[in-house]
């Protein structure tokens, strides 16, 4: 599960694996999608049967990530999500605040790379590990200044949503 902000909108978003497919909820509201993948697209097809309203499909490209936000073309129209922290945003600036973090998944993905080790000093917003969710790499970052407590992931690790990756002190 993971925050976002789009057009002003705070979200919170879960993605689950769902059979062939997957399960999305926006705000506790979910759908099915199937998704797949042709020449750098997606194509997203969202809505289930047992839904109400006719099924809608979306040409969406992802580029890559700059920093905290994502650029997203829905249907030629370009979207900038910015994916939040949810600890900064509750409690102000993450960056100076003591006491220990844990890194987590924002969704089930496979490790990519693991960018630090244990006892290794860490700078606010610094790469700590990539993980890839739906064909899409996101490097996950420190909260604050700190001490790479332990890493608990290996390269090529599959994890679940909200597994700890990653815990800094």
């Amino acid at each position: 599960m993971f925050q976002v902000e789009a057009g002003g909108t705070r979200r919170t978003i879960d993605v689950q694996r769902a059979g062939d497919g997957w399960s999305i909820a926006v705000d506790g509201r979910v759908t099915s999608a199937s998704v797949s993948q042709m020449e750098g697209r997606w194509s997203l097809l969202y809505g289930g049967r047992d839904e109400k309203g006719p099924r809608r499909s979306y040409d969406v490209v992802l580029e890559p990530r700059h920093r905290s936000h994502q650029l997203i073309h829905v249907d030629g129209r370009v979207v900038t999500v910015r994916f939040l922290d949810e600890a900064r945003r509750s409690r102000g600036t993450a960056a100076t605040e003591a006491g220990v973090r844990e890194i987590v998944a924002p969704m089930p993905g496979r490790i990519v790379k693991v960018l630090v080790k244990a006892g290794d000093s860490v700078a606010a917003h610094q790469g700590l590990v990539v993980v890839e969710a739906m064909k899409m790499e996101n490097e996950l970052r420190a909260p604050r200044n700190g001490t790479v407590a332990s890493v608990r992931v290996t390269e090529g690790m599959s994890v679940e949503a909200n597994a700890v990756l990653v815990v800094v002190e």
